[in-house]
């Protein structure tokens, strides 16, 4: 167990980085509150449809909250979306032709979309001939240089990035960096599809990247916009014409975004968003706790204490094996489902390496609920994410065994 004397000076010290997120989050549920208010949300919104849906309400004025949320001309909030990856291959889908190009330029995009680029014979983007080129980041950040000399003798229809690290030892990007990439890709004359995977990033800073230049973005309802609350689903928002285009690959292009049902009801997905700028507010100030009193011990992790964060992870360096997994299951035993869990490492459908998981979560797999994974690998590098509540992140890290 971690001394709670040590947890208590760690407090002290990020106190002021605290205030600073406690501004955010005031700012964001304001913007939260104002889109519901907007868009007249009364109780008959929570009713569920069968069948076509044809009429929905409360799909669609969900749709219209979140796109007024992110500053967005159209999103789509279905339940039927079934995760982050889900929705970020819709948009690829969606978009993209055969013989398009794509260029990635924050690396290899993240491990669950390798087959939905990669793949052979499976329906992937290269079986119809969609070229996928990824550019490495340099020291960070994109290579300005090396994107501009791909631009000068190819006309890509999307330019693709990840918002958050994935398993990579880097910050996520923030929201003037976004701003930067976008105004760098215009000013070198690209005018195709500026598209973001969003996972993890909803809520963090005041503004979102739909605000500073990304066309299309997407993410799933169970990391931050869902609040911990949201059962299911995933969303997308951006520009009309785009968005329009994945609604088409979501049924079908004689429907579009005209039905799709849900018997269930949409209480949960309302009241998660509404929820979820405070719910952000804890994981990040739980993520910068565990960040200081790691540290304290001796432990390297990203993103520094004086780092503006990008999203709600937080990666930890471990020095072996044995205390990469030691870690991970400290969390499995200190969450409230499943807690007698030992979680081991597996081969994981759409990892490349035996992966290692926490997730004793209400939803299962939610990951804006305390949990943390990583790829069983050098350099044996932990991915903490989550926390529905300040409290347990403190409660969970004291009772580490390190």
């Amino acid at each position: 167990m971690i001394d709670i004397n040590l947890i208590e000076r760690c407090e002290e010290k990020i106190k002021d980085q605290f205030l600073k997120l406690d501004k955010v989050a005031l700012f964001n549920q304001e913007k939260v509150l104002n889109a519901f208010k907007k868009n007249r949300l009364a109780l008959r919104h929570f009713s569920g449809t069968s069948g076509y849906g044809y009429g929905d309400e409360g799909r669609d004025t969900l749709n219209l909250v979140v796109a007024d949320i992110f500053k967005a001309e159209q999103a789509i909030c279905s339940p039927t979306i079934v995760s982050g990856t889900h929705a970020l291959s819709l948009c690829l889908y969606g978009v993209l032709r055969p013989n398009d190009k794509v260029l990635c330029i924050t690396g290899e995009p993240y491990d669950t979309l390798r087959d939905i680029v990669y793949g052979e014979g499976n329906g992937s983007l290269k079986d119809y001939g969609i070229e996928f080129t990824a550019l490495p980041l340099k020291d960070d950040f994109i290579d300005k240089n090396a994107i501009h000399n791909y631009l000068k003798t190819n006309n890509p229809k999307m330019v693709y990035l990840q918002r958050s690290r994935g398993y990579e030892w880097r910050n996520a990007l923030r929201i003037n960096e976004i701003e930067e990439i976008t105004s760098f890709l215009r000013s070198v004359g690209f005018n195709g599809c500026i598209m973001m995977d969003n996972c993890y990033g909803e809520f963090i800073e005041e503004k979102e990247a739909t605000e500073v230049g990304v066309d299309l973005m997407a993410g799933s309802m169970i990391k931050n916009i869902g609040g911990g609350i949201a059962p299911t689903g995933g969303y997308v928002v951006g520009k009309t014409c785009y968005v329009e285009m994945v609604q088409a690959r979501l049924t079908a292009p004689s429907i579009g975004g005209e039905v799709g049902s849900y018997a269930s009801g949409y209480q949960y997905f309302f009241q998660g968003v509404f929820m979820a700028p405070h719910v952000v507010l804890q994981a990040l100030k739980g993520s910068l706790l565990f960040g200081a009193v790691l540290n304290e011990l001796g432990y390297e992790t990203s993103p520094s204490l004086d780092e503006k964060p990008g999203d709600i992870i937080r990666a930890i360096k471990f020095n072996n094996r044995d205390e990469l997994i030691s870690f991970i299951q400290g969390i499995q035993y200190n969450s409230p489902i499943d807690s007698y869990v030992d979680a081991m490492p597996w081969a994981m459908p759409g990892y490349e390496d035996e992966v290692i998981m926490a997730a004793g979560c209400f939803v299962q797999g939610s990951s804006i609920e305390l949990s943390a994974d990583a790829p069983v690998k050098p350099p044996y590098i932990a991915y903490l994410q989550g926390g529905l509540t300040y409290e347990h992140c403190k409660i969970a890290l004291k009772n580490l065994k390190l």
